[in-house]
């Protein structure tokens, strides 16, 4: 019994190490290797799903009646038009296939907003008291839409699915365990409190979040050193006794967020041309 024990667990740990090799895939934006277990268009086709199913149990705000809601647009575009543009230039226009972007203000207390696989983005109400201005939202969402085209969500949930449902295909672990692997996708993308379950994202993964994020909030003709102001705010809310923001916990500052942005600034203040409107 013994013996066969040991060979289990040795066809399995061959098995990961091979699952890892296979699915090691290099990021357009940083030219980095990364494991990303699943394919982009599988969990385009879960983001797109899950979404919906999320806008449908959630109270959206009319961006024809709400002009906080019609800001959320306006920027959101106004990133997104940034992000198109660069990866024009770049001549990465097919890294883009299946986003088809949104943008939805939700009613929520929580100071959160996420991005989705294929462009997928909410903003929660109780972010706003936080951001106060455009160029601040404009970070916030520069931030989340790099977290999406780095594919950090993707390289969370196949660590998950390694670590909590044995590497198995995404069909897969949908069939045999449909709630679990919806939960981990929600903790994976950081629109997860409702599961009661939250995966932050790495120092490292948050340090190029960052970094593009800035660069496209720039590119969008939005100061990028309003991030800094911004993330001063943050903490404290969290030092004030109130309960942490929602994007604190899913984005961990370790106190030196400020001084890393800060690092970032030059490349970002680069690619700023302030709007003329």
């Amino acid at each position: 019994m013994t013996k066969n024990i040991k060979m289990i667990k040795t066809a399995t740990a061959i098995f990961l190490i091979a699952a890892i090799g296979i699915a090691c895939s290099k990021n357009a934006l940083t030219g980095k290797s990364q494991f990303t277990l699943l394919p982009e268009s599988e969990v385009q086709s879960m983001a797109t799903q899950q979404y919906q199913q999320f806008l449908s149990t959630s109270k959206v705000v009319s961006t024809t009646t709400n002009k906080d809601a019609d800001m959320v647009r306006r920027v959101g575009q106004r990133i997104i038009k940034a992000v198109e543009s660069y990866y024009s230039e770049k001549g990465m226009t097919d890294k883009l296939a299946g986003y088809k972007w949104e943008y939805n203000l939700v009613d929520n207390k929580e100071v959160n907003a996420w991005c989705m696989p294929g462009g997928k983005i909410v903003v929660y109400t109780g972010l706003l008291p936080v951001t106060q201005n455009e160029a601040a939202l404009a970070v916030v969402l520069g931030h989340e839409v790099s977290h999406a085209l780095l594919q950090h969500g993707n390289q969370r949930m196949s660590q998950g699915l390694v670590q909590q449902l044995g590497g198995v295909a995404l069909s897969v672990a949908l069939a045999n365990k449909p709630q679990e692997t919806q939960n981990l996708f929600l903790s994976a993308y950081g629109a997860g409190s409702t599961v009661g379950i939250i995966l932050p994202f790495s120092r490292k993964n948050e340090l190029e979040a960052d970094h593009w994020g800035l660069n496209f909030a720039a590119m969008a003709g939005y100061n990028p050193q309003e991030a800094i102001t911004l993330w001063k705010r943050m903490e404290q809310q969290a030092a004030s006794g109130q309960k942490p923001p929602e994007f604190l916990s899913t984005h961990p500052s370790e106190g030196k967020r400020i001084d890393e942005l800060e690092k970032l600034m030059p490349e970002a203040l680069k690619y700023y041309k302030p709007m003329n409107n």
